[in-house]
């Protein structure tokens, strides 16, 4: 998500950095191409407006005139703002479980927007808080669609309300009620009906739902991949059902992101989540520093680390370290680290939150392509047998094409891997041999001499 927007924005910011002072005519100019970049990412016309207005106010105030490096602080103000116009109030960020259980969550949207993974999405976060978590599917028109929210509980180890066939949504809501306070439930989420397109009959049903279980958030899912319309389809919702939040989902589908810079100004109500991928764990709570650093590629960091540590299995992660640390790396340990950066969300994910890379990437190709390649040889790994991953070297030629028959690839696709393993080998073995002071003395370049 945003590297169409990251990029455009860097460019300009390169720009505007190779020159000494500003003139209005230079941050004329500037705003002129990041106005451009805006509307070029999906960002709705009036909130660019209104953006480019207060940059543009306060970039040819004093605060700029006066600075030691006025290209920089006009960064910080783009930033700035960028930063207010997401960020929600203190009391909208945080989803509001502020009610005697159970506390009722209706989920709502357009049919296929992402609800009701979604919904499940969020039953696991919460279950993580441990919370006692109920999903319930008030779908009842598209077909299956019942049926999917109970795989996906399943999938999580959450409960889902009983599918009777044939009960339609205002009585399984009049169930779930009553099941969920008989059961003990923290948590109940409704996951609603939506239709391909916004009608009365869609709206009015899911009033009568809001109705009845009185929740204390109406979260608005919205597929970041519909540009401009998302605009259309959040004031809608806000307008007829008051929604308390969004959820954008399919972010990692979308490279312009203007999306979560336009509904936010729209309906001033806070993202308060992104669906980041398709597994159950991709999802995160919006944070909109974090959010304006990756927009304006200065990557983050922090995100980083905390999936990092969500992930990582320490005592794993122990017997690694000890094991390079002996210089002992064989094809098992290869495969490891190629789990761990997939559960990282893959190369694209880690690479998106680090300070500069949209620089990078252009020279770097598509990283889906390298992303494609770790799950290669994966299978390639897999299809070896223990002695061989043990012992590489056993790999003679006969055995190389068993294992690119085995693993659906190529005898050059199983070379390019083992040739990989043995400089990273060869570099483990190295690294072992050094002590930390001459590690640091020698520097790490040493290591591939």
């Amino acid at each position: 998500m945003f590297q169409t927007l990251t990029q455009n924005l860097t460019k300009i910011f390169d720009k505007i950095k190779g020159r000494g002072a500003l003139t209005e005519d230079q941050i004329d100019s500037a705003m002129r191409d990041i106005r451009v970049a805006l509307l070029e990412a999906d960002v709705a016309l009036p909130v660019v407006r209104e953006f480019i207005a207060k940059v543009k106010e306060r970039a040819k105030g004093q605060e700029v005139i006066k600075s030691v490096s006025p290209a920089q602080m006009v960064i910080k103000i783009i930033n700035d703002e960028m930063i207010s116009l997401l960020s929600p109030t203190d009391s909208e960020a945080k989803l509001n479980l502020n009610s005697s259980p159970p506390v009722n969550i209706l989920v709502v949207g357009l049919q296929g927007s992402g609800k009701t993974t979604a919904s499940a999405k969020l039953a696991l976060k919460l279950k993580k808080q441990n919370k006692n978590v109920l999903l319930v599917s008030l779908d009842t028109y598209r077909p299956a669609a019942q049926d999917q929210l109970a795989i996906l509980a399943k999938d999580i180890g959450a409960d889902s309300l009983e599918i009777i066939k044939d009960q339609q949504p205002l009585e399984i809501t009049h169930r779930a009620l009553k099941e969920s306070k008989l059961s003990g439930y923290d948590v109940v989420i409704y996951d609603s009906a939506g239709r391909l397109h916004i009608d009365d009959a869609m709206i009015a049903e899911v009033a009568s739902i809001k109705k009845i279980i009185n929740p204390t958030e109406t979260l608005l899912v919205i597929d970041s991949m519909i540009g401009q319309d998302s605009v259309t389809v959040a004031s809608a919702f806000q307008e007829k059902l008051s929604i308390s939040g969004i959820i954008l989902s399919r972010i990692d589908g979308d490279s312009r992101g203007g999306a979560a810079l336009s509904v936010r100004y729209v309906t001033g109500k806070p993202i308060k989540f992104l669906s980041t991928g398709e597994k159950p764990s991709d999802f995160e709570e919006f944070d909109a520093k974090r959010i304006a650093s990756r927009i304006l590629d200065m990557g983050d960091i922090l995100s980083f680390v905390e999936k990092a540590a969500s992930v990582i299995d320490q005592k794993e992660a122990s017997i690694a370290a000890a094991r390079f640390k002996k210089g002992k790396f064989d094809l098992d340990d290869y495969i490891a680290q190629i789990k761990m950066i997939k559960k990282l969300g893959g190369m694209s994910s880690m690479l998106s939150m680090i300070p500069g890379i949209s620089k990078l990437t252009n020279k770097m190709g598509d990283v889906g392509v390298g992303d494609k390649i770790l799950v290669h040889q994966e299978a390639i790994v897999l299809s070896m047998t223990k002695k061989e991953r043990k012992n590489p070297s056993l790999l003679n030629a006969s055995r190389r094409k068993r294992v690119a028959l085995g693993s659906g690839t190529t005898v050059p696709q199983v070379n390019v891997l083992l040739k990989q393993f043995i400089q990273i080998s060869t570099m483990m073995k190295k690294a072992s041999k050094m002590d930390q002071k001459s590690l640091m003395r020698s520097g790490i370049g040493k290591l591939f001499s």
